[in-house]
């Protein structure tokens, strides 16, 4: 029996998400399989993988073949470089010790450098909350400005029709006065003669 390393996709439509799995290799792709060694979601970034090392690293020791993909997922966790650590241990070359020294350095780093770019989406993420906060502000701004303007021209429109009011007011109390005045001496007028 062949036995394949792939990937079994799940998901939904357009939200892919795979189970890494051994399988027979002429098992339909999401027909049964021998043994689940983990997870890949390529949605997230930077991509999630969790794989179980160990069995990963048997599979991949007695033989079994990965497709592309899951090829490049196991080397991007590790795998084939403690392999190929491992085959150094067994011909002489290395010690476990400097195996053991030499994948956590290789660890360290690959670490490192998912930091960094988890770092640097975090980075771009917040510049364009910042800028979208910016623009909002503008238009809010914007927005603040015109209601202004027409409040003061309301206001001002208002001013406008008290202070006619009052003029009216005034040259009614004006004429009224005026009349009273011109009332008041006629009013007069006719009272002396009566007396």
């Amino acid at each position: 029996m062949a036995t394949r390393i792939r990937l079994q996709r799940q998901g939904k439509k357009n939200q892919p998400f795979y189970h890494i799995v051994v399988t027979d290799g002429r098992a339909p792709r999401n027909g049964s399989y021998i043994e689940r060694l983990g997870t890949y979601n390529p949605l997230t970034n930077p991509a999630e993988v969790k794989i179980n090392f160990d069995r990963a690293l048997y599979w991949v020791e007695v033989g079994a073949s990965p497709s592309d993909t899951a090829r490049a997922l196991l080397r991007h966790e590790g795998v084939y470089l403690m392999k190929h650590l491992r085959g150094g241990i067994a011909k002489g070359a290395l010690t476990e010790n400097d195996a053991q020294r030499k994948f956590d350095a290789w660890k360290q780093e690959r670490e490192s450098k998912l930091n960094n770019i988890k770092r640097e989406a975090a980075d771009a993420e917040r510049k364009v909350i910042k800028s979208r906060l910016e623009a909002e502000t503008k238009v809010k701004e914007a927005i603040a400005a015109k209601v202004a303007a027409k409040l003061q021209a309301a206001a001002e429109a208002q001013a406008a029709k008290e202070a006619e009011a009052a003029e009216q007011a005034a040259a009614e109390a004006a004429a009224a006065e005026q009349a009273e005045g011109e009332e008041a001496p006629a009013a007069e007028a006719t009272e002396t003669p009566a007396e």
